[in-house]
């Protein structure tokens, strides 16, 4: 067995670089060409100068909110389900439809990996020849076709286990023998739990990955001590795979078929290496050729590469949502609206909205980190602008350079809800 799904994982990031570099303009203009939304909302852009990060980087951001909103406009004046953002139409090309709360519905396409799990599978352990029980659901969300379809890519048979009937889903596992699960941790928990119950060993299920749901330290622990290593994946029902764990446990490394940016919430402007931040995609995917799409997930990038020997970069994981909107005082206040103040002041470097008080006597605080010598004047204008651009009333709290948490808030709700 090889220790690489493909010799993708372990080319020189510079070289990785060069190839994703010149896919991007091919995918920008089939965008455009294809997707009646991508041909609006990048109408001013000649995809033959998006060829770096920096050009990327100009591009507006697609929001999951906005996604929706277009869907349902669509949708009312029965022109698109999929609010123009589909390069394709039901039919051969299109096999199946799927949907998001919302909702947001999903084209899946024809390729062979098309939401591309394979190599995230194989990362968990998986090999060509095994049988894999996926519980992962089949209705409605794509999740059990997205583990099927990899699956089958990476040469393994696959029992549609999906969810719910608990003790079947024992006697299936205790007849078929599978090498292991794909599903929610949670799942595999209460399998594992009503195994023991009905005294049915289970001594084939030995590794797992897992999606959907949080897997901390302390739930990973609790499979390893049942005889089951398990590792999780990063993916969404628009974009497929994004990232997945390793041997490592070092983090996530990036999927090969995507780029992804670490972006201030409430923005497109990318930030730097650690920093955290919206995880922004954009895919190579020609069914769905979604351009700088903002999943409203936070993470940050790790330095440096896997210890297994991918080197595509790595972040950290789910980290919390980078949607903070705020109602405070009646009126909505965005993390938009926060940086639309930084940037009036070249001398802030980060700001965050701290919201405090109790229900319907909410006090706004900006706290701006700045070197500022004449912090009096700072303040001064800041209110002014809090004033101007959220059209509330705030006070200003000047901080040292590096001394916000970095966690990618940038609205903070610490009111008492008591």
């Amino acid at each position: 067995m090889t220790d690489f799904f493909d010799a993708l994982e372990t080319r020189d990031p510079a070289q990785r670089e060069a190839d994703l570099l010149k896919a991007l303009p091919i995918q920008v203009a089939h965008a455009k060409l294809a997707s009646a939304a991508l041909a609006e909302i990048l109408k001013d852009v000649s995809p033959a100068d998006v060829t770096s990060r920096a050009a990327l980087a100009r591009l507006p951001v697609t929001r999951k909110h906005e996604l929706l909103e277009l869907q349902l406009k669509s949708r009312s004046a029965k022109s698109s389900v999929f609010g123009g953002f589909s390069a394709e139409s039901f039919g051969k090309n299109m096999p199946r439809v799927f949907a998001s709360p919302g909702p947001i519905y999903e084209p899946e396409g024809t390729a062979k990996d098309y939401w591309r799990m394979a190599r995230a599978i194989f990362a968990s352990g998986f090999r060509p020849g095994e049988l894999i029980h996926n519980s992962f659901s089949y209705h409605f969300v794509p999740a059990g076709s997205m583990m099927e379809t990899g699956a089958h890519a990476l040469g393994c048979t696959v029992f549609p286990g999906g969810t719910g009937q608990t003790e079947q889903q024992v006697q299936a596992m205790a007849e078929l023998q599978p090498a292991g699960y794909i599903g929610t941790p949670s799942f595999l928990k209460i399998i594992l739990e009503k195994a023991a119950e009905m005294g049915v060993p289970l001594p084939s299920v030995t590794k797992a990955m897992f999606g959907g749901e949080a897997y901390p330290p302390s739930l990973r622990d609790w499979f390893t001590a049942h005889g089951v290593t398990g590792y999780q994946c990063y993916a969404t029902a628009d974009l497929g795979s994004i990232a997945f764990e390793t041997a490592a446990r070092e983090g996530l490394v990036v999927d090969e078929g995507v780029f992804l940016e670490i972006v201030r919430p409430g923005t497109g402007d990318p930030v730097a290496e650690g920093e955290v931040g919206e995880v922004v995609v954009t895919t190579l995917n020609p069914t769905y050729p979604l351009i700088r799409f903002g999943t409203g997930d936070l993470s940050a990038v790790l330095p440096g590469a896997c210890p297994t020997g991918r080197t595509n970069t790595r972040i950290k994981g789910w980290m919390g949502r980078a949607d903070q909107t705020t109602k405070i005082r009646g009126m909505f206040v965005h993390p938009g609206q926060v940086d639309q103040i930084a940037k009036r002041f070249p001398e802030v470097t980060r700001a965050r909205l701290v919201v405090t008080g109790e229900m319907a006597n909410d006090v706004m605080t900006l706290k701006v980190e700045t070197a500022c010598s004449g912090p009096d004047a700072l303040s001064a204008k800041l209110r002014e602008a809090i004033r101007d651009v959220t059209k509330l009333r705030g006070q200003v709290e000047l901080v040292a350079v590096g001394a916000l948490p970095n966690d990618g808030k940038v609205i903070e709700d610490a009111r008492s809800y008591k």
